[in-house]
């Protein structure tokens, strides 16, 4: 090949310019937002679980609808969660990336509602087979 160079493999990554840094920091920004709105449609959607699974699904059953109450109210909790979270969750991000730093996410939140969402699915497994 002419000159030596494969145009397969990508060169050496020329020295970074301000409007690249900007460039990059926006872009950050951005993915930053939209973490924080994935967390808000998370916690809307565990809210409308929360409604369907507490007054919805036991409006139209018959039998015992408590089993159904304690689920709506426990995947309401756990909107609730997710949407504090979110803002929480932003502020400290935003705050480490001014400082060009990053941030992990809390384990204790995060280990929080795995623990309360799968005990929530596995409480209406339990409730939709006995109903069943």
């Amino acid at each position: 090949m002419a000159g030596g160079q494969d145009p397969h493999v990508a060169a050496a990554p020329a020295e970074a310019t301000g409007s690249d840094l900007a460039d990059a920091t926006r872009r950050t920004h951005l993915a930053s937002e939209r973490t924080y709105l994935a967390w808000w449609r998370t916690g809307l959607t565990a809210l409308t679980v929360g409604i369907g699974a507490g007054k919805v699904v036991p409006a139209l059953t018959s039998g015992v609808t408590w089993p159904y109450t304690i689920a709506g109210a426990g995947y309401t909790v756990l909107g609730v969660v997710c949407i504090v979270y979110a803002a929480l969750r932003r502020r400290e991000v935003d705050e480490a990336l001014e400082r060009g730093d990053f941030v992990r996410p809390d384990d204790r939140v995060i280990a929080l509602m795995t623990i309360l969402g799968a005990t929530l699915g596995l409480l209406l497994l339990g409730i939709v087979l006995a109903q069943g």
